[in-house]
């Protein structure tokens, strides 16, 4: 399945239908009077966070989405049904932005969530609705209202836990699949990962999602190599993994390009923890390995976790390293969320802080 995380889509609402005009007509009623029926509403147009996706590629093939009209009213007071909605699924974690891609409309976060983008257009009355003790016979009806049509933007940003960054050849694809059953392309070249992967860890019996992104290098912020689009993928996680080779000639600069170009990207990532690692360490002597080592320890200024994927060095100790951070930032998240009523209720005050009447 091909990768897609952006996708411009043009939708309609559904029309009211139209009020019909029409008069009861029975042998022996002289006077049967109006009894056109109203029209039924126009469809609406949902986005509906679903499981099993993880890619917004669909919408690259189909772009234009209609909802029903309304069906018209008819007689012997008889309503029109309703217009058929229409729901575009994508996955959680996708953005709906308005045509300028600025102005946010809903972000779908859990599976299951959804939120009407365009309201089907009202229904016209039918002639009975104009009947009056001045006019017993109106012989009008109201049109439906139209639809709503819109542009839209559909961003993804994927749910993982925790996020895999670094430089070109950081050996970021090569730790997803050793821990995961992800199976990333992976090459002896720079720019081998062009779309983020996901993979799902298991250590002490307990899973967590990883996300690995395009490598990033010095100017990512303004668009030189792959750029930063893919940053948006790690935003909602809450612990990152930097990995640095130990086949760089400066580590420390290394990793320090990479914090670089989070903080320009801003969006809080630069606050995120942080788990540093020291990766490909088997292609080092060990007199090399301890002396890079050191480098990026005084570059982070905290001990890093040295990692090898060929010998499973240090694998273990970092999963559970990024386990054991994922709990603390869900313990803090919950801590954070109020619990219980709001005192000022219990002493008979308005939450706005004013006395109740």
């Amino acid at each position: 399945m091909k990768f897609l995380d952006q996708a411009k889509v043009y939708i309609r609402s559904g029309d009211g239908g139209a009020g019909s005009v029409s008069f009861r007509r029975e042998k022996f009623i002289e006077f049967g009077g109006p009894d056109g029926g109203d029209g039924g509403r126009g469809g609406d147009v949902f986005v509906e966070a679903v499981s099993g996706l993880n890619t917004l590629i669909d919408y690259r093939y189909q772009q234009h989405y209609r909802a029903k009209t309304g069906m018209h009213g008819m007689g012997r007071n008889r309503t029109g049904a309703k217009g058929s909605d229409i729901v575009l699924k994508v996955p959680a974690g996708t953005q709906v932005f308005a045509e300028d891609n600025e102005t946010m409309l809903c972000d779908l976060t859990e599976i299951g969530q959804r939120e009407r983008i365009a309201a089907g257009g009202n229904g016209g009355f039918g002639n009975a609705y104009f009947r009056s003790s001045v006019n017993q016979a109106p012989r009008r009806a109201n049109p439906g209202l139209e639809g709503e049509e819109l542009t839209i933007w559909l961003r993804l940003k994927l749910i993982a836990d925790a996020g895999v960054v670094g430089l070109p050849n950081a050996g970021k694809s090569t730790f997803l699949a050793s821990v995961t059953a992800a199976r990333p392309k992976i090459a002896d070249y720079p720019f081998t990962t062009l779309h983020p992967n996901l993979g799902v860890a298991t250590i002490d019996t307990q899973e967590f999602v990883l996300a690995d992104i395009p490598g990033l290098i010095e100017g990512a912020h303004e668009g030189v190599g792959i750029g930063d689009r893919f940053l948006g993928h790690v935003e909602r996680t809450r612990v990152l993994l930097h990995l640095v080779s130990a086949t760089e000639d400066d580590v420390a600069e290394a990793y320090h390009t990479v914090r670089n170009e989070l903080e320009a990207y801003g969006e809080g990532l630069i606050d995120k923890p942080e788990i540093v690692a020291l990766s490909k360490t088997d292609t080092l002597d060990p007199e090399t390995r301890e002396e890079k080592l050191a480098a990026l320890m005084e570059a982070v200024g905290r001990p890093v976790r040295v990692l090898s994927a060929v010998s499973r060095e240090g694998m273990t100790d970092v999963l559970r390293d990024l386990r054991s951070a994922i709990d603390a930032e869900r313990e803090a998240e919950t801590e954070d969320q109020p619990t219980g009523p709001d005192p000022r209720w219990q002493r008979g005050e308005a939450a706005t802080g004013e006395g109740g009447r």
